[in-house]
């Protein structure tokens, strides 16, 4: 590819990587409609079983253990669902990368760059997934989650709620935050852009780290509302997305956080349903 071709390529980085996170996220949200649609079952009664989220209508005795490939089918539910929770609001900083690369010292590479930055923050993700499939097997071996997917007990949902809501004011979640927050600050802060393979996703480990750290009591609050309740998981999204606007995000990241404490306790005080 001839100079002048290359850099009117390149002049178009923000639709090309714009198109591709859209592209993302999409698959992602199909991915997670199917499953949810598959889950539901025309309303059931799953009294008794519980469901594997495959897509393909696989159902088995609540008390049986679990088996490798529903560890497997309920990881990849997890890594799926949080490239499209948080690819949204990680678009910012994933663009970011790609403009700075077209700046500096892609040479002629920005777009391989970015996508190894990209792959970095997913794999942060990856292992938040990894860690939320073993808690649900914990909790669910414990006879604490309903077919839904959801908390099942009435105190253990409070309980969730309130220490999210908790975290929303506390030093580390601010810290995590304003990372987010800032895409060009952060990379100045980091080193700038990695023309490497090895730089681009240690890179972009680290900031999916920083998301992680911001995110993660969130993310919890799905197995309050149901891990595959729709509602919810696009409730998370808008309010993931919120956080990471500047000056504003940290203000409603703390009112989420009162939110959530006072829906907390007042699922203590009042009479399981």
């Amino acid at each position: 590819m001839t100079g002048s071709a290359l850099e009117a390529v390149l002049r178009r980085d923000r639709w090309i990587v714009g198109g591709a996170i859209a592209i993302m996220i999409a698959l992602a949200w199909a991915y997670v409609l199917w499953l949810a649609n598959d889950m539901d079952m025309g309303g059931m009664d799953m009294t008794g079983f519980r469901m594997i989220p495959a897509g393909i209508g696989i159902m088995l005795p609540a008390s049986e253990p679990w088996h490798a490939i529903e560890f497997a089918y309920v990881f990849l539910m997890w890594a799926v669902m949080m490239v499209g929770m948080m690819a949204p609001s990680a678009a910012p900083m994933i663009l970011m990368y790609a403009r700075v690369g077209r700046h500096g010292r892609a040479q002629g590479q920005p777009f391989a760059a970015t996508g190894w930055f990209a792959a970095g923050y997913l794999l942060a993700w990856s292992g938040f997934s990894l860690l939320a499939t073993c808690l649900q097997w914990v909790v669910e071996r414990t006879a604490l989650l309903d077919s839904r997917m959801a908390i099942d007990n009435h105190l253990l949902g409070a309980i969730v709620l309130i220490a999210a809501g908790v975290y929303q004011w506390t030093p580390l979640k601010s810290v995590c935050l304003a990372q987010c927050q800032s895409p060009f600050l952060f990379l100045m802060r980091h080193g700038g852009f990695r023309g490497d393979l090895q730089g681009c996703v240690l890179l972009g480990l680290r900031h999916g780290g920083y998301c992680v750290g911001c995110c993660w009591a969130l993310m919890a609050l799905l197995f309050v509302g149901g891990v595959m309740s729709v509602m919810w998981i696009a409730i998370l999204t808008l309010l993931v997305l919120f956080e990471k606007l500047p000056p504003v995000g940290r203000w409603i990241a703390r009112a989420a956080g009162i939110a959530c404490v006072a829906a907390g306790a007042w699922m203590l005080v009042s009479p399981p349903q």
